[in-house]
């Protein structure tokens, strides 16, 4: 745990953001949990004894993804999710239910490079950043839906 706060506090100091207790409280659970959550759940898993204010969960939420620390995901109900960026992959969000996976896909990121290069080209934009999705219907409501046509 010591290891994952003093990664946590480096990451913060390199991207010019003041280490705070809530800043170091919020990132860490972010590089410990993968399960993509939204500000509430961050709110209720580290509040605990101590209190905190949502504000400043949702501040600090801005403040690392304007840093590119972290990135922010909607799901199928519109509602923002968060995750911790550490290895180049992309979504894939269930349109059902609204849960959110990883994909780890070979040399994606070379792949997310070359798209963002053709997507300059085609509109002379220059990019800071990309994100993909992928929507589909998990396992778990496949298996509801087949069971309900049953």
């Amino acid at each position: 745990m010591a290891d994952q706060l003093n990664e946590a506090e480096t990451l913060l100091r390199k991207n010019q953001l003041k280490v705070t207790q809530p800043r170091l409280k919020i990132l860490h659970y972010l590089m410990t949990h993968h399960n993509h959550p939204t500000a509430d759940t961050i709110f209720k898993a580290i509040s605990g004894s101590v209190p905190a204010y949502r504000a400043t969960v949702y501040n600090t939420l801005n403040k690392l993804v304007e840093a590119g620390v972290v990135i922010e995901i909607k799901n199928g109900d519109e509602s923002l999710h968060y995750d911790f960026f550490v290895e180049p992959h992309f979504h894939i969000i269930c349109t059902q239910c609204g849960r959110i996976a990883d994909v780890f896909y070979p040399n994606f990121d070379a792949v997310e490079g070359r798209m963002r290069t053709e997507a300059e080209r085609q509109t002379a934009y220059v990019t800071s950043s990309s994100h993909l999705e992928i929507f589909g219907i998990c396992p778990e409501c496949q298996a509801k839906t087949q069971k309900n046509k049953s």
